[in-house]
């Protein structure tokens, strides 16, 4: 075959060239989104929400965290805690009255209404008897012992209430601030004035010292047996409202508006 006739090799199609994609758009990118995100939580969380170094805060929230374990839809939340003390109750009768009603009955039907509220609004209390062989540890996050003060004539002033923290609370400011709930929405609810007659009784209330030192506690005289035994013996439901709305004071941190003195 003659080779001025051969058709010369056609030579290899030139290779498309590949651009190399700018990293830049993806560094910008990346770095809006972390400002964005920084910016969301600084909004999300107002400076007098967090508390401690914000710093640390922010790296925690910004750490990955290992996977949680999954809670299925319905599961039910641990309940809170609290320790409701009958006084006198599974011990002596306290205080009695010439028409034979013993302060351990009123304390105990105050002390179960008391109950009966907490677990209808979702908290898990328990009912405890003066010297509960439960009281040693106990740990909660309230206690609160139910007490009344004498039936006998003492004069025209032995009328109200009266409410002590524990001092032994290993944080006292928690205990204050119980104290300052009930005296609060007690005196609100039930129009009664508080009794200025705190004594060592009260301040150095035994349990105080029994139950672990991380539960928050106080001990509320509800009224006087001979001068506010209408209110104490016939309108008990109120009573236990008073109580019960104080302690949910506590537990939700809620506000405490000073209360006008009648």
């Amino acid at each position: 075959m003659d080779s001025a006739s051969q058709t010369p090799p056609s030579e290899p199609a030139p290779r498309p060239q590949t651009r190399r994609k700018s990293k830049s758009p993806r560094i910008l990118q990346s770095a809006l989104g972390a400002a964005i995100l920084v910016a969301t939580l600084f909004i999300a969380f107002a400076p007098n929400t967090l508390s401690g170094n914000l710093n640390d805060q922010l790296v925690a929230l910004l750490t990955t965290q290992p996977d949680a374990v999954a809670v299925l839809p319905g599961t039910p939340r641990p309940q809170i805690k609290i320790g409701i003390v009958a006084g006198h109750w599974g011990n002596d009768s306290g205080a009695v009255c010439d028409n034979g009603t013993t302060e351990q009955e009123v304390n105990l039907k105050i002390a179960t209404l008391v109950q009966q509220k907490l677990g209808a609004l979702g908290f898990d209390p328990i009912l405890l008897k003066e010297f509960d062989t439960r009281l040693s540890g106990f740990r909660a996050a309230v206690l609160v012992s139910i007490h009344n003060d004498s039936c006998k004539f003492v004069n025209d002033q032995a009328t109200g209430f009266k409410v002590a923290a524990a001092m032994s609370s290993r944080d006292t400011n928690l205990a204050n601030r119980l104290a300052g709930c009930l005296r609060n929405r007690y005196q609100q609810i039930t129009k009664m004035s508080p009794h200025n007659s705190v004594t060592n009784d009260m301040t150095l209330y035994h349990a105080f010292s029994e139950i672990d030192p991380n539960t928050t506690a106080a001990i509320i005289e509800t009224g006087f047996l001979k001068l506010d035994y209408e209110i104490l013996t016939n309108n008990t439901e109120l009573v236990a409202t008073g109580v019960t709305n104080g302690i949910v004071c506590f537990i939700n941190n809620e506000n405490l508006e000073p209360t006008p003195t009648p």
